[in-house]
């Protein structure tokens, strides 16, 4: 066996005997397909800053990820997106519940 033969081997097993709970994503549209919201929420970003080389201005990628992370955590709390832009353009910014407190 190679490097890193038993690795893969191991890896193929799980999928064989937990392919339900590794496929789950695919069928319960409630479960993201990574657990990582933070960097799913950069990802656009840096794709651009990576076509681009930079950003275009600093103050439109703080307003970006701004947006981004309100959206992100409106969805956490099962609140529509287009509502929570909708509220911001109307001057009705949306406040996760912890933050109304």
């Amino acid at each position: 066996m190679g490097p890193g033969a038993r690795k893969t081997r191991l890896l193929l097993e799980a999928f064989r005997e937990r392919e339900d709970d590794f496929l789950r994503f695919t069928t319960d549209l409630r479960i993201p397909p990574t657990s990582n919201q933070a960097e799913r929420d950069l990802r656009p970003s840096k794709i651009q800053e990576n076509i681009s080389g930079r950003l275009t201005d600093l103050e439109r990628a703080k307003d970006r990820y701004l947006i981004r992370g309100v959206l992100s955590t409106a969805a956490k709390h099962t609140v529509n997106p287009l509502t929570v832009l909708r509220d911001a353009f109307t001057g009705t910014t949306w406040l996760p519940p912890a933050a109304r407190a």
